[in-house]
């Protein structure tokens, strides 16, 4: 048994095989998962877990060099964008108009679904190396 880190199988397993440049999802509760690609759903109930918590667990244990996030964000869930800014004040950051990033997250590794239900609380990991 892992004595740390995600204990999550499915995501522990998703992470490890990633290699530069692949991407990760990870949802609120109401973003369309396209069935071509792995869902890992943690939704529990409306809130839990929440996306700051899987998020802020998944930047811990990932090498992260870039984030996508859906252009509406600012506007939308500005509190959201602020957060995600400051975790990720040192990687590349690319706003896309929402339908645009829907389709991007097409081309992940996984989708992980949380039980967020505030808007536009979606991110795409872009995965880094660590050498």
């Amino acid at each position: 048994m892992k004595k740390k880190g995600i204990l999550n199988q499915p995501i522990s397993s998703v992470i490890s095989g990633m290699g530069h440049l692949d991407r990760l999802t990870i949802c609120d509760a109401g973003l369309p998962i396209p069935s071509s690609v792995q869902r890992i759903d943690l939704a529990v109930v409306p809130g839990i877990p929440n996306f700051r918590q899987v998020l802020t667990a998944l930047a811990n244990e990932m090498e992260i060099e870039g984030i996508i996030l859906a252009e509406e964000i600012k506007e939308m869930n500005p509190e959201m964008n602020a957060f995600l800014l400051d975790l990720f004040h040192d990687v590349d950051v690319e706003y896309k108009p929402h339908p645009e990033f829907k389709n991007l997250t097409g081309t992940c590794r996984a989708v992980i679904r949380t039980g967020e239900c505030t808007p536009y609380a979606n991110i795409i990991l872009v995965s880094g190396v660590i050498f």
